[in-house]
């Protein structure tokens, strides 16, 4: 987390403006990749009247697509103050919460959220972290409520390309990139007592979209999209699950 923040301010010292600095924190293509992950939600279930956790929530990239959308109750979390308040600022939702946090805590009661999402959150921490991140999540989740994480995988060959530039790179103070593999998706479920849902290669168009998608790089996306980074979606069972002695 404070290699987090350390890359924050050295964006901050290169850049020197305010809306491309906060949008960049959460990693470019603040647009496009919001409304994938909108679109995604919305192919996983999510109505207007559900409650929606967002966790790594950053400067809104996910927020500011479900402002007009979702009738029901958000909460961003982040480490960054201010990409939290720019986040508020950008959705102008009076009625929805935007809290820092420090630590794998989710502020909110049990049973009170349909989604908890994690998008590039579990590509920067350690298992252990994120382990305890889906223990919370089950906490806050009502039965049948969903965990959506994005993360990094060897299986898929395009993000061998982020494992190689890490090889390169051997500052002390670089950011982590976590890679996740699937069984221990399947290991975190079954010890957790969740329902392990599907996965979604990440190099795969299978969210449907309903406009063009032009990214930075000249990739356009028509009729079906992807984020790049894989999906694993998780439940919470209806009736819970024998846990593992």
């Amino acid at each position: 987390m404070a290699k987090y923040k350390q890359q924050y301010d050295a964006l901050w010292e290169r850049i020197r403006h305010s809306e491309t600095a906060l949008q960049q924190a959460v990693g470019g293509e603040f647009e496009v990749v919001g409304y994938l992950e909108f679109a995604l939600l919305r192919q996983l279930g999510l109505k207007p009247e559900h409650s929606v956790i967002d966790v790594g929530c950053g400067s809104g990239r996910l927020a500011v697509q479900l402002a007009p959308w979702l009738d029901g109750r958000y909460l961003g979390t982040d480490i960054l103050p201010s990409l939290l308040d720019h986040a508020r600022t950008l959705c102008g939702r009076e009625d929805w919460s935007f809290v820092e946090t420090n630590g794998q805590e989710i502020p909110a009661p049990d049973e009170s959220a349909d989604f908890v999402t994690y998008f590039s959150v579990l590509t920067h921490i350690n298992h252990e972290e994120s382990y305890r991140y889906l223990a919370e999540s089950k906490r806050v989740l009502r039965p049948g409520g969903m965990i959506v994480c994005s993360f990094l995988e060897f299986l898929i060959r395009s993000h061998w390309g982020i494992f190689r530039a890490d090889l390169q790179d051997r500052s002390p103070e670089k950011v982590l990139n976590q890679f996740l593999s699937r069984d221990a998706f399947q290991a975190f479920a079954f010890n957790l007592g969740l329902e392990l849902v599907c996965f979604i290669d990440g190099d795969k168009p299978t969210i449907p979209i309903d406009r063009e998608l032009n990214w930075s790089n000249g990739v356009q996306m028509r009729g079906l999209g992807n984020l790049g980074q894989s999906v694993c979606v998780l439940r919470k069972p209806l009736v819970p699950l024998p846990l593992p002695l």
